[in-house]
């Protein structure tokens, strides 16, 4: 019989800005929770509205040691690299990118998002890398939405998008380096899904819209959105109800790396002598720029 997760805290996303002033609800890292192993960072960017020619973005930035997960929602993500790559998020999309030994990163709006202005919202994720992956090559895995697994219940009130691992029977098509899964699940008013969850992963639910129910029986919690709700490590599945409303809320959960973290801005090594470094290499060029 299956046994469900209790709550083990919940922390509040931080409002604050990143980049060239875009608005960001941050549940880590901030003065409360530094990271979740395997987990850096978890940015929900927006929702905010631009008018015409006022949308921001994140100019050229390196990155090392580390991938991130770009998972678009409403709006156009514009991106290029230090390795000749660029392209546009649309809505649905996902861009898993390993920095790895290094690269140069911008994240701009595209130019006729800019001219048109319209809604942005998305998420932002950044996913440490064990010891042995820190200075791989560089790698893009870029997913349109046409191409991410979407499942449905059998009585059509749960719906989830599978960007890792697995549910409802349908498997992601993205690799990852280490066992992961993040998962978009969308529930009808009153619907209830309870998702099974590897017993060694550490995982965590983060509602995007609608106030819903985390667990079940005297241990179940309701949570408004925008909250970071951490899970315990004593059982096999993970329930999630929605309440008067429809609940919008992401799971994700991975391997703990149990490696030491040293952050630097942009680079996360493992010494500091790493970040070093990493500081070294990209003043001295070592990880490219882009060409605009």
């Amino acid at each position: 019989m299956s046994t469900t997760r209790t709550i083990e805290r919940v922390v509040p996303a931080v409002r604050t800005t990143e980049g060239g002033g875009f608005i960001v609800h941050r549940p880590f890292p901030t003065r409360l929770l530094m990271d979740f192993d395997p987990f850096l960072l978890l940015d929900e960017m927006g929702p905010v509205d631009y008018a015409p020619g006022e949308a921001v973005g994140a100019p050229d930035h390196p990155h090392r040691g580390f991938e991130t997960v770009t998972y678009a929602l409403e709006g156009q993500f514009g991106h290029k690299d230090s390795a000749g790559h660029s392209g546009t998020l649309h809505p649905g999309d996902v861009q898993w990118m390993t920095a790895g030994a290094g690269v140069v990163h911008s994240e701009m709006p595209d130019p006729s998002f800019l001219r048109s202005g319209g809604r942005v919202h998305g998420l932002q994720l950044w996913v440490n890398l064990p010891r042995r992956d820190k200075m791989i090559a560089p790698r893009y895995q870029e997913i349109p939405s046409s191409r991410i697994p979407v499942a449905t219940s059998a009585d059509g009130q749960v719906r989830v998008k599978v960007i890792a691992g697995e549910a409802l029977g349908v498997k992601a098509v993205i690799e990852t380096r280490t066992p992961i899964l993040y998962q978009h699940f969308s529930l009808q008013p009153g619907a209830t899904i309870q998702q099974p969850v590897p017993a060694d992963y550490r995982v965590f639910a983060y509602s995007l819209s609608g106030k819903g129910f985390y667990g079940e029986g005297d241990a179940r919690q309701e949570i408004d959105a925008q909250k970071m709700v951490i899970f315990q490590n004593d059982g096999d599945s993970v329930t999630l109800t929605a309440g008067a409303e429809p609940l919008e809320v992401l799971l994700l959960g991975g391997v703990p790396l149990k490696e030491p973290v040293v952050r630097y801005g942009p680079f996360v090594m493992n010494t500091e002598d790493e970040i070093r470094q990493a500081v070294v290499d990209y003043q001295a060029g070592r990880m490219g720029a882009i060409t605009h």
